[in-house]
Order: C-alpha cells, then structure tokens, then sequence
C-alpha cells in the first residue's frame, strides 16, 4: 500500500468545496457491534465494543467538481472514542484508502465524497492511502452479500435470515448507517477487519450481523 497524501494536502481537502453532480453509487459498512439486534444485546456492548467500522463507497456515476468518478471507490478506517451510533465524547480517527486506478483529481475528489458522506467521523483524517479496491455485490435474495478487499482492509457480508438469527425476539436495525444519504439493509458479516498502524488497531471478525449493504446519493 502506498501513502497518498501528507496530513495538510488532506487538511486542504476536506476545507475545499465539494461540487458534486448527483453522484449515486453502492454502500457498504462493517461494524465491530451487532447493528441488528434486540435492545437489551445492544445496551449490553455499549461502549465496550463497536467503536471501529470500515465504511466503503463505489461510485456508479457521478462527479465531484471537473472530477468524474465511475466506476472508482473509496474506504473509510474508523476509530471512534465511543460505540459508533452513540454520543461521541472526543473526536473520532480515520485512514482513507483511495482507488489506485485514480488519477490525482480524482483521488482528491474520492476524499471530498468520503468526507461529505461520513461527516464528523471522517473529520480528523490521519492519512490517505492509494490500493487496488476490489468492490464486488454478488447476486443473493436480498442484494446484502458484498465482497470488500482494499489495502489492509476485508469485508465480506450475506443476507440476514430474520428466522435464522433471531436473537433477542424483537430484533430490529437498533442502529442506522453512518453516512448521509445512505438507503441500507442490514446484513450478515461472514468476515471483516483491518490492520492499521495509525489507528492502533489491528483485528478480524466474523459472526456479526454488524453490517449495512446498499446505495448512496450525494447531491
């Protein structure tokens, strides 16, 4: 993997002005908590879990200012100071890795949609990277099985069978997507995680119904 950009060029990055023409595209979101389940699993992992999420974006068409983005993704490493979904108390961390495929303007513009789309997670950005990203939705019943290998980061994710993983009796989406303009299901996670210098973490997980798959829109 190949750092991208110091921690000014991201700084002016995320200050410049995000013209975006209608960029739509694919969404997908892993979390290290259940994000569908019952109310008294959730206050259980309350702020001893659930505080690191890989967040990703593909772009199916669109542009951010004279930057086209088809076809090129971007990835979110967070780190947050509390469960992600609640109040956070200190600022959260993130690494952006970016589509190796895309020219310089194109990068600086996956950074502005990144940022744009997870607010005040993707705030403090420590660094950006450049990787291939391979984004994959395979066909299933419920359009929730994704395959995510970008850099150091893994997702894989399958639908939910409601009858299958009934856990608390009144499991529901107890949490709601992280980023804006986000149209999501929640979904199985088969494996997930990522090493990170930066951000201290290192970790792999699976058995989670910690997962949101779907579609992005950013006007």
């Amino acid at each position: 993997m190949k750092r991208w950009l110091a921690l000014a060029a991201v700084t002016l990055a995320a200050a410049a002005p995000a013209s975006a023409a209608g960029i739509t595209g694919k969404y997908l979101e892993a979390r290290t908590c259940d994000v569908y389940t019952g109310p008294c699993f959730a206050n259980a992992e309350m702020n001893l879990t659930g505080k690191h999420a890989i967040l990703a974006w593909k772009v199916e068409k669109g542009s951010v200012g004279d930057a086209r983005l088809d076809g090129l993704s971007v990835v979110a490493l967070v780190q947050a100071s509390d469960t992600l979904g609640l109040e956070q108390k200190g600022p959260a961390k993130a690494v952006l890795i970016v589509d190796s495929r895309a020219s310089a303007a194109q990068k600086a513009a996956l950074v502005r949609l990144a940022q744009k789309q997870g607010g005040d997670l993707l705030a403090n950005v420590l660094a950006v990277e450049s990787a291939p990203v391979e984004f994959t939705f395979c066909p299933c019943a419920k359009e929730s099985c994704t395959v995510l290998k970008a850099g150091s980061a893994h997702v894989q994710t399958k639908c939910i069978d409601p009858k299958e993983h009934k856990v608390c009796g009144n499991d529901g989406e107890f949490y709601p997507p992280l980023a804006r303009g986000v149209k999501a299901k929640a979904a199985y996670v088969v494996e997930h995680g990522y090493t990170s210098k930066l951000l201290g973490r290192s970790w792999a997980e699976s058995d989670r119904r910690g997962a949101y798959v779907g579609s992005f829109e950013m006007k």
